[in-house]
């Protein structure tokens, strides 16, 4: 599929099952009383896995057990992939804390370099984890296994199949997605009382449900990418 179609395709899941985005949602809205954290990654798992199966239909809410075995390896892979560039930019504030504490300095341009500094870094690396993370996330529901989402040449070898040229644009493109939906969120978040309750039960779901469904479509084409096997020699007569 060209990325064109994988977003179009993306955009209009969700709005087959406005039941359970709204399910999703509340999911969403319990993250603040731990329990939703539970569910919902589980459930955008399951997502990549129907897709990748050939489903176009949102998949149910069921199997309870297994949604929350799903959520725990998602939110494993997530703290792996980004423990890094989170570390990295923890040490560039305590960096500067520690030198502020040290000279004694007031000049604001001595920790902001060195927050500065720390942050580029870590943004970097936290653009080359996520490359790599979209990636692993489908590999581990296509394998339904936690160690698939650290098999990493495997992992480069999907994407050199996709095409990186091909993958990065789709990173940009739903890197987009994401801001423009926070731009609709702060601004319903605006709105008191139910501004911030309809940001978490509609908008957010359905851009993860969207974002699930576009890893899918985008990691079904590494399989297209796969060379042909060779036909074998013919036998002779």
């Amino acid at each position: 599929m060209e990325i064109g179609e994988i977003v179009s395709d993306a955009f209009k899941y969700p709005s087959g099952d406005w039941k359970n985005v709204l399910i999703l949602g509340v999911f969403f809205i319990l993250s603040a009383i731990i329990i939703g954290i539970f569910f919902w990654p589980g459930y955008l798992l399951r997502i990549v896995k129907a897709t990748l199966a050939g489903y176009d239909d949102l998949p149910a809410f069921d199997e309870w057990g297994s949604m929350v075995v799903d959520s725990i390896k998602v939110i494993v892979v997530t703290i792996v992939y980004f423990i890094i560039p989170i570390i990295v930019f923890s040490v560039g504030i305590f960096a500067a804390i520690a030198t502020i504490a040290a000279t004694s300095t007031t000049n604001p341009f001595a920790w902001i370099g060195l927050i500065g500094g720390t942050g580029i870094i870590a943004i970097i690396l936290g653009i080359i984890f996520s490359l790599i993370y979209y990636v692993a996330l489908a590999n581990m529901a296509l394998y339904d296994e936690l160690g698939a989402a650290f098999r990493f040449s495997e992992i480069l070898e999907r994407i050199s199949q996709i095409g990186w040229g091909s993958y990065i644009i789709w990173w940009i493109v739903m890197y987009i997605i994401a801001i423009v939906f926070g731009i609709i969120s702060s601004i319903l978040s605006a709105i008191p009382y139910v501004g911030g309750f309809i940001a978490a039960l509609v908008v957010a779901p359905y851009l993860y449900m969207l974002y699930a469904r576009s890893i899918a479509l985008i990691f079904a084409n590494s399989e297209e990418g796969k060379p042909a096997p060779a036909e074998e020699p013919a036998s002779p007569e």
